[in-house]
């Protein structure tokens, strides 16, 4: 249901290109940022896959690439968020809630955070 994302639907407008409408948990529907929280980013990059066969590692997790990310850059910044496994220098955020993910990822270094427009809700 969520591979044609409207895009021009979800942010604010072309020249701020920051999330116009909630973003919440697909599943519980928490809160994870309020509308004007984020940045829309377009680079790819793979999180692991929602279900896993049982027993997998980290290092041989199944991915899915993404190429659209909400960026933010204070984890304050969530009203709503967990980590979990941590792979190198990036660690995967997942629904503090209901723990679902990963939803997006935290990377170490710049010490941004990216959540994937596919793993979400937007609502109004």
């Amino acid at each position: 249901e969520n591979n044609k994302l409207n895009i021009n639907s979800l942010i604010i407008d072309n020249n701020d290109k920051k999330n116009k409408t909630k973003v919440v948990c697909a599943k519980c529907e928490s809160l994870i940022l309020t509308p004007g929280k984020s940045t829309l980013s377009e680079n790819e990059h793979s999180l692991p896959l929602m279900e896993q066969r049982k027993n997998t590692t980290p290092s041989d997790f199944e991915v899915e690439i993404f190429k659209k990310f909400w960026a933010v850059n204070d984890m304050f910044t969530f009203e709503n968020i967990g980590f979990s496994h941590t792979v190198e220098t990036t660690k995967y955020l997942i629904c503090a809630d209901c723990e679902i993910g990963p939803i997006g990822y935290f990377d170490t270094p710049t010490k941004m955070s990216y959540i994937a427009l596919e793993r979400v809700k937007h609502v109004d």
